[in-house]
Order: structure tokens, then C-alpha cells, then sequence
């Protein structure tokens, strides 16, 4: 489990292979600056090796340019994968100075806000996955409440009730720690990442 921990967030994620694969096929990286908080979160198609060396190659083309902004992170994510098998892949960046949040996805990634007055923002993916072919994206922007809280996670989970898993006081460790217990999971990669936003 990787943890992170700034003044104005919080972040955990959890990562398990599908049973009998040695690598797993989902792939994420996050950094938090001063001024932004970047995560991505790739599932390559399929399991296994190739899969993990397509989400790998997602996370790093933004390892390196986590200062761009998100369609041009999802531009530079989808060139990556030319020639490799294909994955599902979502951006997040966060602006903490203007509380603002920018988001976009291809493929079967799920995202929820949940906004500490109650509301649960769900922005919907484009359907099907990047391939280093020409794709159109959908980028939102949203703004955010302090003590929001968000959850990234790939098709691995099946989570009934996401609201209530997000609201209450509890710490995003709480949380993490609720969802291993709850949704154990062996029948694909799977991956979540769950934050506050202080």
C-alpha cells in the first residue's frame, strides 16, 4: 500500500494481481507539489506482462511531464501506447489554490467526489481504451469543498454503496482499510486509490 501524505491532502492506494500472475496489469503514480496533486491509473487489457508494460508505459510519460496539464498528460499517455496492447487510463489533477479538480478518462476506470456537504460527483468516461490511435477525450473540471474525499479504482472492484463508503469523518486510512476487508478481489488486477483533500 502507498501512502501520501501533504498539508492539503492525504492519499492511499492499494494494488493486487490477478491469482496466478506474478505482474499486475493495472499501474498508477501520483505526486503532490506545493501547488497540484497529479494521479493516473492505468489498466493495460487483459493481465499479466503485457498488460503491465502498457499501464507502465502510461505511468510514465506523465511520471515525467506531471507539470502538463490534463488533456495534454492524456495526449502524451495515448502516444505511449502505440505498438503496446492497449489500457484503460484516467488523469487527475488537482489544483489546490483555485480548489479545483480536472479530470478525464478512457476506458473502464470509475471516479467519485464526494464533497463534504454530501454530493457525489460521478464524470463518466469515454468508452473504449488508449492505443496510440487518434481519440477523442472528455476533460471536466470540477470545483471542490475542503474535506472532500475522491476514489480512483479499476474494473477489478465492483463497489455497491460508494457514498457510503466516502461519507462520515472517517480517515482515508479507515476507509482503505474497510475496502481490503470488504472486496477482496483474485479474479482480475485490481487497484483503487482513495484521497482527502484538506
Amino acid at each position: 500500500m502507498n501512502h501520501l501524505v501533504k498539508d492539503n491532502i492525504e492519499v492511499y492506494a492499494h494494488q493486487t494481481p490477478k491469482e496466478g500472475k506474478s505482474q499486475c496489469g493495472d499501474s498508477y503514480f501520483f505526486v503532490a507539489t506545493d501547488d497540484y496533486f497529479v494521479c493516473v491509473l492505468a489498466d493495460g487489457l487483459g493481465s499479466g506482462q503485457y498488460a503491465y508494460e502498457a499501464s507502465n508505459a502510461v505511468v510514465l510519460a506523465v511520471e515525467k511531464n506531471h507539470h502538463e496539464d490534463v488533456e495534454t498528460l492524456m495526449k502524451f499517455c495515448n502516444d505511449a501506447l502505440a505498438n503496446k496492447r492497449g489500457a484503460a487510463v484516467s488523469v487527475l489533477k488537482v489544483y489546490f489554490h483555485a480548489r479545483e479538480f480536472v479530470y478525464s478518462c478512457v476506458g473502464n476506470i470509475r471516479f467519485f467526489l464526494y464533497s463534504s456537504k454530501g454530493k457525489l460527483t460521478y464524470p463518466l468516461p469515454v468508452t473504449g481504451y488508449l492505443s496510440g490511435k487518434p481519440q477523442t477525450y472528455h476533460t471536466q473540471r470540477f470545483s471542490y469543498d475542503p474535506h472532500s474525499k475522491f476514489l480512483i479504482f479499476s474494473d477489478g472492484y465492483d463497489f455497491h454503496g460508494v457514498k457510503a463508503l466516502l461519507k462520515g469523518l472517517f480517515p482515508v486510512t479507515m476507509i482503505a482499510d474497510e475496502i481490503k476487508r470488504k472486496y477482496p478481489t483474485k479474479s482480475d488486477d485490481a487497484t483503487f486509490i482513495i484521497g482527502s483533500l484538506h
